[in-house]
């Protein structure tokens, strides 16, 4: 089903891609700008994490006190690491292709990442659209043909408004369809990584590079799913931005037909966007305080269990 939506939303790229406001006019594009900037820096950050988690794991068996060769993961291997050139050729493709995974997953993350920000941009510039509309009180010098053509105006904008929102909901729905699964998976295995890791750091001396690379790790895991829940967070926040902004414009100078037409629009945004994992757990700052508190509760019955 999400094939087909995407091949819906691929097949008229004119018509959403002006729904969506790619039009934009020359302010906007600063609020995309914006936002880019925003994601870039945490992808950057989230990037370095793991690279830096990648290294330390590869100088482990290069820097290792006790003389003895071993390979950086405990994996079957078709030849042992105790001659050459087989370590040489087990280290180089046991490192290569834990930083092709590293890179793999880094550009997963960083395409979701940015179609989540990329809806979030579209209803900043569908708030920046709501509050250019223009007064028509009475109190102002206005000639009933000013006042008019300015309703009318209005009018226009705000479907044209709708009409982007809706765009911005389908969009929104087309990511969750293609990304859910995965990003479920990966906030059901950040738990159990979580335990694990706190449980390997517990034993491992303070001053080793073993203890450094499983700290290093853990903050890996944190930031990738703080991103995640980050993100969907601004989603969701926008979405009750907007809708607060509609109430806030001058809607009660206007005619009845946008009075009308406020009010369906009201009462279909008491529903905020909400992006889910696996269309059950939302991506929120709240989900992330739980895997984390879920996360502890594990590590300490393991760590119990272990002493």
């Amino acid at each position: 089903m999400a094939v087909n939506s995407i091949d819906l939303f691929l097949s008229r790229p004119k018509r959403v891609l002006k729904a969506l406001g790619i039009w934009l006019t020359p302010e906007r594009p600063m609020i995309m700008v914006k936002l880019s900037g925003q994601i870039k820096k945490l992808c950057m950050f989230f990037l370095t994490s793991a690279l830096t988690t990648c290294t330390l794991w590869a100088l482990m068996p290069l820097l290792d006190d006790t003389g003895a060769r071993f390979f950086p993961f405990r994996i079957w291997m078709p030849f042992g690491p105790e001659k050459s050139p087989q370590f040489e050729i087990g280290y180089v493709y046991q490192m290569g292709s834990i930083y092709i995974s590293a890179f793999l997953f880094f550009a997963v993350d960083s395409i979701t990442l940015g179609m989540i920000m990329f809806g979030c941009a579209q209803l900043d510039i569908i708030i920046d659209k709501v509050q250019k509309m223009q007064s028509v009180s009475l109190s102002s010098k206005l000639t009933d043909e000013q006042r008019t053509m300015r309703i009318s105006n209005n009018n226009k904008l705000f479907v044209e408004c709708i009409d982007q929102h809706q765009t911005v909901i389908r969009f929104i729905e087309i990511v969750e369809d293609t990304y859910h699964a995965n990003i479920f998976f990966q906030l059901s295995g950040t738990v159990a990584i979580i335990c694990i890791i706190g449980l390997r750091i517990t034993m491992s001396e303070p001053s080793s590079i073993q203890f450094y690379s499983m700290l290093n790790y853990m903050v890996t895991m944190l930031s990738q799913l703080l991103l995640y829940c980050w993100c969907g967070s601004e989603l969701t926040t926008r979405s009750q931005e907007l809708r607060d902004s509609l109430y806030q414009s001058p809607w009660y100078e206007q005619d009845r037909k946008f009075k009308k037409l406020l009010f369906i629009t009201m009462e279909c945004m008491k529903k905020p966007i909400v992006f889910k994992a696996g269309h059950y757990i939302p991506l929120s700052r709240p989900t992330f305080v739980s895997i984390l508190r879920s996360s502890y509760s594990f590590f300490a019955v393991l760590n119990q269990t272990h002493n």
